[in-house]
């Protein structure tokens, strides 16, 4: 019979992949990303959009000209206004295409004299009616409030979630999924600051929206790991750690397919919607949704499960039951070195007796088990010790 393809495999939950026991290096590759995100929050910060900053933004037709001559256009109206230092003329984007496409160049808030005044000298430097340009002055308060409302809802979300996990599962599997969750957040964030995106309300709405992406794939996970590891520490065929990744295993597919299915729209959102057909409105939204469901795939994989079993190899039950199993396994090699062949018991492992935790014997020994109750192996002889003449 033909071997199986990794891709058959891996829909039959056949795969093996060793997900779990390399747990050490997901934590060090996730706490590396964690530092670098972290850190271009401090070295970079984000680019905050005018509904959290704050300021006036113009709006030129893009017929008048290039991005270039917008710009240099703005910045000589405010100097000639005499707002040169307090404006803080950002850089242009251009929003849209074809005739109804825009130059959006925005400033710091300014008086609606001194916005007029910018207004009219810019519309005289391009040759274009004063009337062709717009101006919009916004209070930072709204983006503040949107901000702390969008906080208070994320808090009141992480202790419904943290509740229903642990009603449903357990608290050691609510704080993995909560750290995962957490995770991805504070990674997308890294993303977006380094890409240099403005943070507008669409993405605090994007953020609040991967979190119940990410909530999904991690119970999907963890319900079927707590399905492999139910009545575990009642036999000796595997540690919790060998569980856990097979339940990672029999659930990659669907975890990868899962995300797929909703990376395919968000991605037409951010590459086809804003990138190819001009929406620039979009690609902020686009942007956190396409990296944070990707992001909640890969964590609840690689970090979610891996984490679990860390929290949970601390469980006094589980390190007893992990100890026998591994103690189990060590005294069968041993009756097979000692024999040169393999068990002759023909019980499968759970049937096989388990051996006590710490009572792994010396190198050539038989198993423990397997020996007779009785002291004396000479005096069990039928003979009464005589060896047969």
């Amino acid at each position: 019979m033909a071997s199986k393809g990794l891709a058959e495999r891996l829909y039959l939950g056949e795969a093996n992949l060793n997900i779990v026991g390399r747990r050490k290096m997901w934590f060090g590759i996730f706490a590396g990303l964690l530092i670098v995100a972290l850190g271009s929050f401090v070295l970079r910060g984000f680019d905050l959009g005018i509904e959290f900053a704050g300021g006036t933004q113009f709006a030129i037709p893009a017929s008048t000209g290039t991005q270039a001559e917008a710009q240099s256009a703005m910045a000589r109206a405010v100097e000639t206004a005499g707002v040169a230092e307090e404006a803080n003329v950002g850089p242009v984007q251009q929003v849209g295409k074809g005739a109804d496409a825009v130059y959006t160049i925005r400033t710091a808030a300014l008086s609606q004299e001194k916005s007029t005044e910018i207004k009219n000298s810019v519309a005289a430097d391009l040759k274009v009616s004063p009337d062709d340009i717009s101006d919009d002055r916004v209070s930072a308060a709204w983006g503040t409030q949107v901000t702390q409302q969008a906080l208070l809802g994320l808090g009141i979300f992480l202790v419904l979630v943290l509740g229903y996990l642990v009603v449903r599962f357990e608290w050691r599997m609510a704080v993995a999924a909560v750290m995962s969750l957490l995770i991805d957040l504070v990674l997308t964030a890294g993303v977006y600051s380094l890409v240099g995106f403005e943070v507008t309300p669409s993405t605090v709405i994007g953020f609040l929206t991967i979190l119940g992406f990410s909530l999904y794939d991690v119970v999907v996970v963890f319900d079927k790991v707590q399905e492999n590891t139910r009545g575990i520490t009642g036999g000796t065929a595997q540690t919790y750690a060998e569980a856990t990744n097979l339940a990672v295993n029999q659930t990659l597919m669907r975890s990868i397919n899962t995300g797929l299915v909703a990376l395919l729209p968000v991605g037409g959102l951010l590459f086809i919607g804003a990138g190819l057909l001009g929406a620039g409105s979009l690609k902020d939204l686009g942007l956190v949704l396409f990296v944070g469901m990707g992001l909640g795939v890969i964590s609840s994989i690689l970090f979610a499960a891996p984490m679990l079993v860390a929290l949970k190899n601390q469980e006094p039950r589980i390190k007893s039951h992990n100890a026998r199993v591994l103690a189990r396994r060590s005294a069968a090699r041993s009756g097979d070195v000692a024999r040169g062949e393999r068990p002759r018991s023909g019980k499968s492992d759970a049937e096989e007796a388990p051996a006590l935790a710490g009572s792994t014997p010396r190198p050539g020994a038989r198993p423990a088990a397997k020996r007779g109750g009785t002291r004396g192996g000479a005096g069990n002889r039928p003979s009464g010790g005589q060896k047969r003449r």
